[in-house]
């Protein structure tokens, strides 16, 4: 199992980074490890997700800082990143599963 925050910019983007505390704009789609079946995802329901980082799970509040608009960044979460052995019921996602997201960043603020 993963054990550490695994960030990995696939593109780099332009302008300010995302700072801790920010609002994002953002695409994305989140697979679990273990089970490797999309448990989420924005471009399936049309339109970016926006949302103040304090707002989501640590691995995303950690993850995104640094990033820039127009990038695309892997994210690799360990559960006690993401949503350790509670996850949300009807997620998707198993109890202590590893997450893993793809990321396009819209815009912050």
């Amino acid at each position: 199992p993963v054990t550490e925050l695994q960030v990995t910019d696939v593109i780099v983007g332009e302008g300010d980074a995302v700072q801790a505390g920010a609002s994002v704009t953002a695409h994305y789609v989140g697979y679990g490890a273990a089970t490797g079946q999309m448990f989420d995802s924005s471009w399936v329901r049309g339109e970016p997700a926006t949302f103040p980082l304090p707002n989501v799970i640590l691995g995303w509040q950690e993850g995104l800082v640094g990033m820039q608009a127009g990038g695309r960044r892997l994210l690799v979460i360990p559960a006690e990143l993401g949503y350790g052995e509670n996850p949300p019921p009807g997620s998707g996602i198993e109890a202590g599963e590893t997450l893993i997201f793809v990321v396009d960043l819209v815009s912050s603020e």
